[in-house]
């Protein structure tokens, strides 16, 4: 590579809710120290203002979902049928559909694609002769078997989905992650999280509160109704919740009005109310701060996730019942009681160092 070169880093991310781009944002702005001069293009389906909260360089941006993921009724439960009859269709001519992607990645000329964690750019990647990594903490062939593998019409899209996986340079599997043993490509790297800082005081200031318990209601990037407005008043405690959540009481306040960045949110409050994901999971036991959560239906990943944060952070669940009627006094005052704990989230360094491997490797072959 010539010196003067600046090596392309083509980045695809999900936008199935927004722990990939909360696993990724942190990897390029390792990869952006380390390698200033990195030209990069990213594509998602998730708002472009969104990606520049998390990813604090320029970019050119490419607006549009790749991966045809999994459809929901909303942020805890799956649409079967949906995501069963999206995926027949984006699969029902496949090779049409990497054959377009090969000859976009051929013109975009990166030298590298790094893909979290949709096949198809992998799958072009491969058939364009670029270097390609991907990364996550789950991928979507093993996801789709879980839901789908007794069907009869699944084999030849399970097929074409861990392909895409195994023709991937490497995978890194980030921890927290699911097992993925039929992948021969994987290697693990620490947890990924972009570290907040704690802003309570101009928070508190922000809010007009003092003396009362911060607790933040997060359900992810998919919509989730909450009866907010019902939920019983509880001494001490003030909510933080969605813009469209915020009912008129002076316990409950909008998270995002007063411009603080999430993260720096996660790591100013009292308690967080999530559902299993690894974005919330690992920012928040990053933070130390301590987590209640309510479980997902038909998600295999949330087991390695909910296994970890007992292992690594403060947390408990709560039922759907208890949830959806806002009665969490118990469970919060419990997990009051116990010590705050913050762990390490560094892997951000190691999945920067795979990546500019392939970069390199990539610019040689240009």
């Amino acid at each position: 590579m010539a010196l003067d070169a600046m090596p392309h880093l083509f980045v695809d991310i999900s936008s199935h809710g927004f722990g990939h781009l909360a696993q990724t944002g942190p990897v390029i702005m390792a990869l952006s120290a380390c390698l200033p001069g990195l030209q990069l293009t990213v594509r998602s389906g998730l708002p472009e203002a969104q990606l520049r909260l998390r990813i604090d360089r320029d970019f050119d941006y490419i607006g549009g979902a790749s991966d045809d993921a999994f459809l929901m009724h909303d942020a805890v439960r799956l649409d079967r049928d949906a995501s069963a009859a999206a995926y027949r269709s984006a699969h029902a001519d496949w090779s049409a559909r990497v054959a377009a992607e090969a000859g976009f990645l051929r013109k975009l000329a990166p030298d590298a694609v790094l893909s979290n964690i949709s096949c198809l750019p992998l799958a072009g990647a491969k058939l364009a002769g670029i270097p390609a990594v991907a990364m996550c903490s789950l991928n979507w062939a093993d996801q789709f078997a879980y839901l789908f593998s007794r069907e009869p019409w699944a084999e030849k899209i399970h097929a074409e989905l861990r392909a895409a996986y195994a023709g991937a340079d490497v995978f890194l599997r980030c921890r927290p992650a699911m097992p993925m043993p039929d992948l021969p490509n994987t290697q693990e790297i620490p947890p990924l999280a972009r570290l907040g800082r704690s802003r309570r005081d101009a928070l508190e200031a922000a809010l007009g509160v003092r003396n009362e318990r911060l607790v933040m209601v997060v359900m992810g990037g998919i919509s989730f109704d909450l009866p907010v407005a019902s939920w019983p008043h509880v001494p001490g405690v003030h909510w933080l919740v969605r813009d469209d959540l915020a009912v008129d009481r002076k316990d409950v306040s909008a998270y995002r009005q007063h411009g603080f960045h999430f993260s720096d949110l996660l790591a100013s409050v009292d308690a967080v109310v999530t559902k299993p994901g690894y974005g919330m999971f690992v920012e928040s036991a990053a933070a130390g701060t301590p987590v209640l959560y309510l479980r997902r239906e038909d998600w295999p990943e949330q087991e390695a996730l909910i296994d970890w944060l007992r292992r690594e952070a403060v947390c408990a669940e709560v039922s759907a019942a208890d949830f959806l009627s806002g009665q969490m006094k118990t469970q919060l005052e419990a997990l009051w009681l116990k010590p705050r704990r913050a762990m390490k989230a560094d892997g951000a360094e190691s999945a920067a160092a795979v990546i500019a491997e392939r970069l390199t490797a990539g610019s040689r072959i240009a």
